[in-house]
């Protein structure tokens, strides 16, 4: 998700909602209390997932028809995804990869679908047994979806089974931004991260929960960010792993391509550096979202090695694994992301959320209400705890872990698992 100064235009933060449908009939619904309250629009609807066998046919034929590039000039990744690593991924796709699995272990959980703002959102709720567990909303980002979430459920709502405490239980709810996964795709603009983060107080309010906390990475750290700006009613607080705290002046030396400001100590300096690296280097691909998803999407919808191409070199640079992902993630975990991706035909409205968003999304945030950050060597960039402090003004958990990357409950969710726990302790 990450962005770029604004003068480059690197950068976009919001969201489109996506239609359930796509390239099929994906899910079937029920409604929760019956035929009538599907035509209500706070009905809460029971979702399942089923993609027709035609669409993984017709994958796996495109996979095999696919025209491949020639060969990088060079022997290293600065040309992008090479040819040889991408070739095996895709060609495992198409032979023996089980899409099915994936939906077994959703269908196997409580998913739902409920209208919000005019749009179908899809979400998992999973309730804790143990008394008095917190409520929490998780929100993924880009390339990611609730897939990269998946191993912190057990973790997050079951504690005791995973050497925590019961105290540190939650009632955990993850949703499909809209334009993503299972959610509906919007048909106008306007669903921007502040958009979303009206339609997550409204989905935790119908669930029953007057008070919660907000978690997130990537484009979920931005929605949270948005969230307690806006400090609604009943949000405790939140917890980011992508935090925006870039101070005024250091944002406009890295807009303008000046030297770093005078008077920065070590730790500062180092993510000066990180950062302008990144800008420099590294953010041609949300320039294309920003401006042109439309015309980027055409490859990424009709080519599966495209977008396999276009999700993997995140992968590889937003992974704690010098630039060689499968040492964090398997090749099915990523291939399970990339394939939801293709079966919902979700490339184009997912880039939307960056022709939405007209902010940096790295630079510091005015929130007062309880936040929490944990800071993963792997991020794009390690925020110093003197810029947090400026940016979140009643900060009460800040931790810098030794393993981990963007895709932070992905790679490590139980180191994840104990900073959530950590983080949110002292707001039960």
């Amino acid at each position: 998700m990450p962005e770029q100064p604004s003068r480059r235009t690197f950068l976009a933060t919001s969201a489109a909602a996506v239609t359930v449908a796509s390239t099929a009939t994906l899910s079937s619904t029920e409604a929760l209390a019956g035929p009538e309250a599907a035509a209500t629009d706070t009905a809460i609807r029971k979702y399942r997932v089923n993609v027709p066998d035609y669409v993984l046919a017709d994958l796996r034929h495109r996979i095999k028809a696919t025209r491949w590039p020639a060969k990088e000039t060079v022997a290293d990744q600065s040309q992008g995804v090479q040819l040889a690593k991408l070739q095996e991924l895709v060609h495992y796709w198409g032979t023996r990869y089980d899409w099915r699995k994936v939906e077994r272990r959703l269908n196997a959980q409580p998913q739902f679908v409920t209208k919000i703002d005019g749009l179908d959102i899809h979400f998992t709720h999973i309730r804790s047994k143990h008394a008095n567990a917190l409520p929490l909303i998780i929100t993924h980002g880009w390339p990611g979806s609730i897939l990269e979430l998946q191993k912190v459920i057990g973790p997050l709502t079951d504690p005791t089974s995973y050497g925590g405490r019961a105290a540190d239980a939650f009632h955990l709810v993850i949703p499909s931004m809209p334009g993503y996964g299972f959610s509906e795709r919007p048909t106008a603009k306007g669903w921007n991260a502040d958009r979303i983060g009206l339609a997550w107080d409204v989905l935790m309010k119908r669930l029953g929960y007057s008070q919660y906390v907000s978690q997130g990475g990537d484009w979920g750290a931005v929605v949270s960010d948005k969230m307690a700006r806006r400090a609604f009613p009943g949000l405790l607080g939140i917890h980011v792993n992508m935090p925006a705290t870039v101070p005024p002046d250091v944002a406009k030396a890295l807009n303008d391509g000046d030297p770093a400001p005078a008077g920065l100590g070590p730790v500062e300096k180092k993510a000066f550096d990180t950062l302008k690296t990144f800008y420099t280097l590294n953010t041609g691909y949300s320039a294309m979202m920003a401006t042109r998803p439309q015309t980027l999407g055409y490859g990424l919808t009709d080519s599966p090695a495209g977008l396999a191409a276009w999700m993997y070199d995140k992968f590889a640079q937003w992974t704690y694994s010098g630039g060689d992902p499968e040492r964090s993630l398997t090749k099915d975990e990523m291939l399970d992301d990339i394939t939801l991706y293709w079966v919902t035909n979700t490339a184009v409205s997912s880039s939307q959320l960056y022709l939405e968003n007209g902010e940096n999304n790295f630079n510091a945030v005015d929130i007062s209400i309880p936040a929490a950050i944990t800071v993963f060597p792997g991020e794009i960039y390690q925020t110093p705890r003197s810029w947090a402090d400026q940016a979140y003004h009643n900060l009460i958990y800040f931790n810098e872990v030794d393993k981990g990357g963007h895709f932070a409950a992905w790679e490590e969710p139980e180191l994840f698992s104990r900073e959530i726990r950590a983080a949110f302790r002292s707001l039960r």
